[in-house]
C-alpha cells in the first residue's frame, strides 16, 4: 500500500548471503526474471495486484493537486461550496487510494507466500531425490538456510520488488513533472538536494550491504556452534564441558554484536545525515516558497502541493533504495536456489527401467569395484554370489570396505565397474525405490523421528494397521517395554529417540523392518553397542526377521555370525578370505587372528 507522509525511510529488511558479492547486470535481470516465472501461474492476480497498485500511486499524485484548490478556494476565493465540494473530493480520493492499495498489497503478499510454499515443495522435492553423495558433501545447516532464508528473501522480490519499483518510479517522475508544472523556479532547489542523495545513498549503501554481509557470516558461525553443541548435548554434559561450550558461543555472539554495532551505526548516522539534507531542503523551499507566494508568482496552495510533492519524492527514492536492497538480496538467494535445483543426482533411473512385483532374494556381486573418490578406491574386483534366504556376514578390520559394500545393494552409491545383481537382473536396470522396496536396513545408529512409537514403527510400512504395527513389535521384542510405557505405543520418543534406550531404539528399528517385510535385510553392526541383556533380545527379534530374507550382517563380535553360510572376510577393500565359521577358523588366517583377539579379550574381561 502507497503510504501517506515520510521520507527516505531506511530498508530494514536485508537478507545478504555468505561470501556473495553482487553487481547489477544483465545476469542479475535474468535471475531475477527467471524468479518471476514462478508467478506465472498468477499471472492474473499479478496484473490485478500491479494495476492497483499504479492506480493506487496515481490517486495519491492527485492529492496534493486536491490540497492546493482547497486551500486556494479558503485563502483566495472564499469559495464556500468549492471547499466542501473539494473536501469530499479528498475524501474520496483518500478513501480509493486506501481501498486499491489494500487489494494491490494483499494480492501481492498472497502471491509472494504462493510462490514461497511452491518454491520449497519443489527445493524439498528435488533434495528427496539427490543422491546419497551429495549430502555427504554438504552441511545440514546449510540446505537448512536455503530452505527459510533463501526461500524467504526469494519471496520479497516477489512482493516487493516489482510492485514497489513500479510504483516509486511513477510517484518520483510524477512528482518531479508536477513540481516543475507548479513552479519550475522552485524545483531547481530540489534538484540540487536529490543528486547529493542519491550520492550518498550509492556509497554508503555499498558500505552497509558489506557490513550486512560480515553479520551474516557472524550469524552464521553463532548457529553452527549452537547446533553442534545441542547436537551433541550428551557428550557435552559427559565431558563437563557446558562452560567451555557456552564461552565459545558467546565469543561468536560478541563478534556478532560487534559487528552488527557497526553495521546500526553506518545506517543510522547515513539516514540521519540524509535527513538532515532533506529537511534543509524543506526549509528552503518554505523560505523560496514563500518569496513566491509574497511576489505574486506561487499561491499557497501551490506551496503546499509542491511541499507534499517535495516529500513524494523522498519517499520514493527511500522506496527505491529498499527495492535495490530486495533485489540485491533476492538475486543473490536465487543463485543458490537455483544452484541446488540444477544439482543432478549422480545416480537416476534408465528411461522405461521395468519394475519388479516379486523378488526370491538372490544376489550377486560380479567383479565389482567402487570409490568415493576415482582416485582413491574402497573396493576392488568384488565377487561372491548368495542364494535366496541365505545369510552373508562381512568381517574384518574398520576401513576395509564393509558398510560401503552394503550401501552398494540399495544403489544409495554407484559400483565404479562391474555389476550387481538381484535374481539375475543388473540392479542398475531397477527402478530405485522399487529397488529399495524390498530392502530393509538396520544400521548400528538408528536413527528415529520425533513422533510417537506407532508412527515410528509404521514408517515402515505406511498403510499398516494398528494391529499389524503391534505383531512387528511383539516379533521384535518391543511389545513388553512399549506397554510398560504409560502412553503405551502412543509414547512419544524425543528427539532421535532420546527418550529410548540403545537396545529399545534398536528393536524399534528391527520392528520396523519386520512391518517393511523384506525380502533382502542388511544389518550393519545393529548389536555392537548393546550390553549383553540388550543384544540377547536384539538377537532373537533379529532371528524372527533372518528368517524370511536374504541377510547381510556387518558383525563386529565374530561370535554373533558364526551361523552365517557365508562368512567374507575383508582387508583393504578385497575379500581376503570366505567359508563358514569352522571353515575359516582351520585356516588360520586373518579371520582367525581376528577370532582369537577378542576371545582373548573377552577372558580378560573375567
Amino acid at each position: 500500500m502507497i503510504q501517506a507522509g515520510g521520507c527516505l525511510p531506511c530498508p530494514k529488511a536485508d537478507i545478504t548471503l555468505k561470501h556473495t558479492t553482487l553487481h547489477l547486470n544483465k545476469t542479475s535481470f535474468r535471475q531475477y526474471f527467471r524468479i518471476l516465472t514462478y508467478a506465472r501461474p498468477y499471472l492474473g492476480r499479478l496484473l490485478f495486484a500491479l494495476a492497483a497498485s499504479l492506480l493506487a500511486t496515481l490517486v495519491w499524485l492527485a492529492v496534493p493537486l486536491g490540497l492546493r484548490e482547497l486551500l486556494d478556494a479558503v485563502f483566495d476565493g472564499g469559495n464556500r461550496e468549492l471547499l466542501n465540494t473539494v473536501t469530499f473530493v479528498l475524501i474520496g480520493l483518500f478513501v480509493m487510494q486506501a481501498f486499491l492499495g489494500f487489494w494491490g498489497s494483499y494480492l501481492l503478499d498472497w502471491i509472494g507466500e504462493r510462490v514461497v510454499a511452491d518454491l520449497r515443495r519443489e527445493v524439498y522435492e528435488h533434495l528427496s531425490r539427490l543422491s546419497l553423495r551429495f549430502f555427504s558433501n554438504q552441511r545440514l545447516g546449510e540446505i537448512t538456510s536455503r530452505l527459510t532464508n533463501d526461500v524467504g528473501a526469494i519471496r520479497d522480490a516477489v512482493t516487493g520488488t516489482l510492485s514497489e519499483g513500479l510504483t516509486q518510479s511513477i510517484s518520483l517522475i510524477g512528482s518531479v513533472g508536477l513540481m516543475v508544472y507548479l513552479n519550475w523556479r522552485l524545483s531547481l532547489v530540489i534538484f540540487v538536494t536529490v543528486p547529493l542523495i542519491t550520492l550518498a545513498v550509492r556509497y554508503f549503501g555499498g558500505l552497509i550491504r558489506k557490513l550486512s554481509r560480515d553479520v551474516q557470516d557472524r550469524l552464521a558461525d553463532t548457529t553452527s556452534i549452537a547446533e553442534e553443541a545441542l547436537g551433541a548435548i550428551q557428550s557435552v554434559k559427559s565431558f563437563a564441558r557446558e562452560s567451555y561450550e557456552v564461552g565459545r558461543y558467546h565469543d561468536k555472539v560478541e563478534e556478532l554484536f560487534v559487528t552488527s554495532r557497526k553495521r546500526v551505526l553506518y545506517s543510522n548516522l547515513f539516514w540521519s545525515a540524509v535527513a538532515v539534507m532533506f529537511l534543509s531542503t524543506m526549509i528552503v523551499i518554505f523560505w523560496y516558497g514563500g518569496t513566491e507566494v509574497l511576489a505574486g508568482r506561487l499561491t499557497a496552495g501551490d506551496l503546499v502541493a509542491f511541499i507534499f510533492f517535495a516529500f513524494n519524492i523522498g519517499r520514493s527514492l527511500g522506496g527505491m533504495a529498499r527495492v535495490y536492497a530486495v533485489f540485491s538480496s533476492a538475486v543473490g538467494a536465487s543463485e543458490r536456489i537455483f544452484g541446488l535445483l540444477e544439482e543432478v543426482p549422480d545416480i537416476e533411473d534408465k528411461p522405461g527401467a521395468k519394475a519388479l512385483t516379486s523378488v526370491e532374494g538372490a544376489v550377486a556381486f560380479e567383479e565389482v569395484s567402487f570409490g568415493y573418490d576415482a582416485a582413491q578406491p574402497v573396493l576392488s574386483d568384488i565377487s561372491f554370489s548368495c542364494k535366496p534366504g541365505e545369510i552373508i556376514a562381512l568381517a574384518g578390520p574398520s576401513g576395509a570396505g564393509k558398510t560401503t559394500m552394503l550401501s552398494l545393494i540399495p544403489r544409495f552409491y554407484e559400483v565404479s565397474s562391474g555389476r550387481i545383481t538381484l535374481d539375475g537382473t543388473d540392479i542398475r536396470e531397477l527402478p530405485q525405490r522399487n529397488l529399495r522396496e524390498f530392502i530393509a536396513v538396520v544400521p548400528q545408529d538408528i536413527h528415529l523421528f520425533g513422533t510417537s512409537i506407532r508412527e515410528n514403527i509404521r514408517y515402515g510400512r505406511l498403510e499398516a494397521s494398528d494391529a499389524e504395527v503391534e505383531e512387528a513389535a511383539r516379533l521384535a521384542q518391543a511389545d513388553g517395554f512399549i506397554r510398560e510405557h504409560p502412553d503405551g505405543y502412543a509414547a512419544m520418543v524425543g528427539e532421535r529417540g532420546i527418550k529410548l534406550s540403545g537396545g529399545q531404539r534398536q528393536r524399534i528399528a528391527i520392528a520396523r523392518a519386520i512391518l517393511k517385510q523384506p525380502r533382502i535385510l542388511l544389518l550393519d553392526e545393529a548389536t555392537s553397542s548393546l550390553d549383553s541383556e540388550s543384544e540377547a533380545a536384539v538377537q532373537l527379534a533379529l532371528s524372527h526377521l533372518m528368517k524370511r530374507c536374504t541377510t547381510f550382517v556387518i558383525a563386529h563380535r565374530l561370535s554373533t555370525i558364526r551361523d552365517a553360510d557365508t562368512i567374507l572376510v575383508m582387508e583393504q577393500g578385497r575379500i581376503a578370505e570366505r567359508g563358514t565359521h569352522e571353515a575359516l577358523i582351520t585356516q588360520n588366517g586373518l579371520y582367525r587372528r581376528l577370532h582369537d583377539i577378542q576371545f582373548q579379550e573377552r577372558s580378560l574381561e573375567f
